[in-house]
């Protein structure tokens, strides 16, 4: 299976990243689509607004935080999380998240179901 590669937003996109998904429900600030240079936005992959604001990327409740999060991508997400496995099967899949922290975000927990 080809790698799956998380990536923040606001780092250049490189040939390598292959398929670049954003998984964010809203567009980042201050990028532009064509500095974004994303394939997909998944707004169907990203967190509720309404998880996204309980977690307020507060370390604390990562633990929380992922598991509500999985437990929303299972319900309400099978499919698209279905077709972007299969697709990152075929080719390397970079997330692209605008998130500041690099280990507490969605990104980090749809890698780890997508693998």
């Amino acid at each position: 299976m080809p790698a799956i590669r998380l990536k923040r937003v606001y780092e250049p996109p490189e040939p390598s990243d292959g398929y670049r998904v954003l998984v964010d429900r809203v567009w980042p600030r201050g990028v532009s689509k064509e500095k974004a240079a994303i394939d997909e936005w998944a707004k169907e992959l990203a967190p509720s607004t309404e998880l996204r604001k309980w977690f307020g990327h507060d370390p604390a409740r990562w633990r929380g935080f992922r598991e509500r999060y999985r437990r929303e991508l299972e319900t309400y997400a099978a499919d698209a999380l279905a077709e972007l496995r299969a697709r990152a099967r075929r080719q390397r899949v970079t997330l692209v998240y605008s998130a500041r922290d690099e280990k507490h975000n969605q990104a980090v927990v749809l890698k780890e179901l997508l693998e």
